[in-house]
């Protein structure tokens, strides 16, 4: 079960395609860390450039 919206998978897609392969990856990383029991949870979207 996943904690947000979009699912870690889909942020990291659309944040590489906005954002690039640094930046967006960057990005992508500071979420997947977020996922655990004790982290936050909802609508979490990628932000514009």
């Amino acid at each position: 079960h996943c904690r947000f919206q979009p699912t870690c998978s889909a942020y990291a897609l659309e944040a590489l395609a906005r954002h690039g392969g640094l930046k967006g990856g960057w990005m992508a990383l500071k979420r997947i860390l977020r996922c655990h029991p004790w982290g936050g949870s909802g609508v979490d979207n990628v932000p514009g450039p």
